[in-house]
């Protein structure tokens, strides 16, 4: 905003209303470059309409005292400047300036009253509250009044809201009457809230729920009425701007939100800025879904837009969906940072359960650093393939324009990745495939400048670490959409280079949408909230298509047909079946993206013969097979193959045995009994290096009592 160094250069301003505030005038920054504020201009007999707008502030109701005031008369000065004051007032919100909130603390509510002037009427009044502004009437135009705004938010120094509806603390006699508000209930208000479910629906569900605690009567309805009415207001007039410079509002809200940190670094000469974001509901959701399972992460999301790349780590939940359980917001993928931030991942899962270990670790990019990961967790390192498939398949459909050119280029790229097991020289295929394909400039030109510098490092990882199923590459893909939709939308082109406003959007929207999804799935609510989110991922959409539906080519095994489920008129076409490279022509397809028709049609061909098996299983079995080709006479690396081929065969077993069983307890009584002593089954929980007293010591201790209660009578 330009700073005007004179008031000459403002104009004045008169609203219509009767009452009005800040909010319903233009501001202007004046001063120097080194020192300004904010400016307005109004007529002098409006003063006191401004000061009753400006206490009637719905968010932080108050009421202004003059701090200080000074006069001057007319014909005092001979020489003055134009904004030279003829009446001069401090106004200082009446809930400061006592205690200012260093630290961060809870601001302590006074049982007794100062004797201090102007302040407002509760003894609870000094709050710290740093808004203040200056009333000066104008020597040299005595009808306007010239305002100046020091500090315009009611916040104490530490920046936290210190009063009204937004202060956290707040507290009041009228307590005792307000129905009772769980967490749970507030999620669920606040999540409905930023879905955009009209106002009576949300609170129709909210009365539901308050009065499971507290009853029904006309009180609780009118409560509730206002509390959503008002949480309402809150969210839609919160801001992601705490301060105008993007680093110090971080630190402000870093502040605020201790709890939903892990992981702070701020920038510095020798350190790069990290911020690890866990609500406490995502902890209990990565303790809960990821211990002995997987954790999987979307690695890069927004590293071209966004001013600080978004790493999101991801559980698979009940439903095998993709669930974000923790961000990480860097630049950062160093070893020495990447294990800072996972360390503190695996320390806080460790304080809520001791035992929590995950099984597998599914990463996205081949240049990942992986030690890290392993040193921090402990785990085998899976590899998914879905980043490469969308991004080749997006600037296929993108760059070439005949849908027969598109199918054979993503073949062929599909068969490059496939080789990496048959000896084949990568080098001559990409060759054969620049120079079969050299028509097509636009898309080869992508390719040559994007993957060919860094293909042969993808091909060694896919080659080298276990490769994921498509279920999981298709969840990961799933959130990565439903994430670049939340965020890339039109609305927010201009606060994308922001910290705090990729922040505010993942803590609030993003965070609050998943909350709601898992809620109404486990509490059988909210169906139409449930069955989208069942139908979020393809995976599960290609399970709702009958076998029926799909028809192949056995002649050629060239391409497959799927039936629409919505209109029976029409088919759609997969060309090159069973492969996870399969082309179909749907438009979520031609989007990059998994669709529900590959992976139907893939279900399929898994159980038909002359189709190659998925990606996945491929891996798996070169995995086996690299343990069973161990040389003979080399009898320890012998002894190894075994013990882990007997143990990944068990591990499999109980797996297959678990998801078979329609009743859990036929899987529990076929496990090996462990007999423990009678002692350690009676006393669970007592530690059995506990002292036991001896009979004679206990008898002796039964007579003392005798005698102490024998003197009391």
């Amino acid at each position: 905003m330009e700073i005007v160094e004179s008031i000459l250069n403002l104009s004045v301003q008169d609203p219509a209303e009767q009452e009005f505030s800040s909010a319903d005038l233009t501001w202007t920054k004046f001063g120097t470059a080194e020192h300004h504020d904010d400016a307005a201009l109004i007529p002098y007999a409006r003063v006191d309409d401004f000061i009753i707008g400006e206490c009637s502030n719905v968010e932080c109701p108050t009421r202004f005292h003059i701090e200080r005031g000074r006069k001057r008369s007319m014909g005092s000065l001979k020489e003055y400047k134009n904004d030279e004051y003829l009446e001069y007032r401090l106004y200082w919100c009446s809930f400061g300036p006592e205690n200012y909130g260093e630290g961060g603390g809870v601001l302590p509510s006074r049982r007794y009253r100062l004797n201090t002037r102007n302040r407002a009427a509760r003894p609870q009044s000094m709050r710290g509250c740093t808004c203040h502004f200056i009333v000066k009437r104008l020597y040299a135009r005595p009808s306007l009044a010239l305002i100046i705004f020091n500090e315009r938010r009611h916040i104490n120094k530490s920046g936290f809201v210190c009063h009204g509806p937004l202060d956290k603390d707040a507290i009041g006699p009228g307590a005792k009457k307000i129905p009772y508000i769980s967490n749970e209930i507030q999620q669920q208000t606040m999540s409905m809230i930023y879905l955009g479910i009209p106002e009576e629906n949300v609170l129709e569900k909210h009365i539901e729920y308050v009065q499971r605690y507290g009853g029904s009567d006309a009180t609780v309805s009118t409560l509730s009425s206002q509390y959503v009415r008002k949480l309402g207001m809150i969210i839609k007039r919160s801001t992601h701007e705490l301060d105008l410079d993007d680093q110090a509002s971080i630190r402000m809200w870093v502040e605020r939100n201790k709890k939903s940190i892990f992981f702070y670094q701020d920038t510095s000469e020798t350190d790069p800025f990290i911020l690890g974001i866990q609500t406490e509901w995502q902890l209990q959701q990565m303790v809960r879904f990821s211990h002995r399972s997987l954790i999987a992460a979307d690695s890069t999301f927004g590293i071209k837009r966004l001013k600080y790349p978004l790493c999101t780590l991801l559980v698979f939940d009940s439903r095998q969906h993709a669930l974000p359980v923790a961000w990480v917001i860097t630049r950062s993928v160093a070893k020495p940072d990447m294990g800072k931030w996972m360390k503190a991942v695996l320390d806080r899962a460790q304080s809520v359960d001791p035992g929590w270990k995950i099984n597998g670790f599914v990463i996205d990019d081949a240049s990942m650093e992986i030690d890290p990961i392993r040193d921090a967790f402990c785990c085998p390192i899976l590899f998914s393939i879905w980043r490469a498939r969308r991004s080749w398949l997006r600037n296929v459909v993108k760059k070439c324009s005949n849908i027969e050119v598109q199918r054979e280029i993503f073949k062929r790229l599909g068969e490059i990745v496939y080789s990496i097991w048959g000896g084949v020289n990568t080098s001559v295929a990409l060759e054969e495939l620049i120079q079969d394909f050299v028509d097509q400039s636009a898309f080869m030109e992508y390719f040559k400048s994007t993957w060919v510098p860094k293909i042969e490092m993808w091909l060694s990882t896919m080659r080298t670490l276990p490769l994921a199923s498509q279920e999981a590459s298709g969840a990961i893909e799933a959130y990565h959409v439903k994430l670049k939709t939340k965020l890339f939308d039109d609305s927010h082109l201009g606060a994308l280079q922001r910290v705090d406003w990729l922040v505010h959007k993942l803590t609030t929207e993003l965070h609050s949408a998943y909350w709601l999804d898992r809620y109404a799935d486990e509490s059988d609510s909210f169906l139409n909230v449930k069955e989208e989110y069942i139908a979020s991922t393809s995976w599960h959409r290609a399970l709702q298509i009958p076998d029926s539906a799909v028809t192949l080519d056995d002649t050629n095994h060239l391409f497959a047909k799927v039936a629409s489920q919505k209109d029976s008129s029409r088919t759609h076409l997969v060309w090159n079946p069973g492969s996870d490279f399969a082309f179909c022509d749907c438009a979520w397809s031609m989007q990059g993206n998994f669709c529900k028709h590959v992976i139907k049609v893939n279900m399929i061909c898994e159980n038909a013969k002359g189709y190659k098996p998925s990606m996945s299983f491929w891996s798996f079995r070169e995995i086996l097979m690299d343990l069973w080709k161990k040389p003979m006479d080399d009898s320890i690396g012998l002894d190894e193959s075994v013990a882990w081929t007997h143990q990944m065969l068990d591990q499999i077993k109980q797996l297959v045995e678990l998801n078979n069983a329609n009743d859990i307890g036929v899987v529990v009584n076929n496990m090996p009994l462990k007999w423990v002593s009678k002692k350690g089954r009676t006393f669970v929980g007592i530690p059995a290096s506990l002292p036991t007293l001896p009979s004679s010591s206990k008898s002796i201790a039964k007579n003392r009592k005798r005698k102490r209660l024998s003197r009391l009578r």
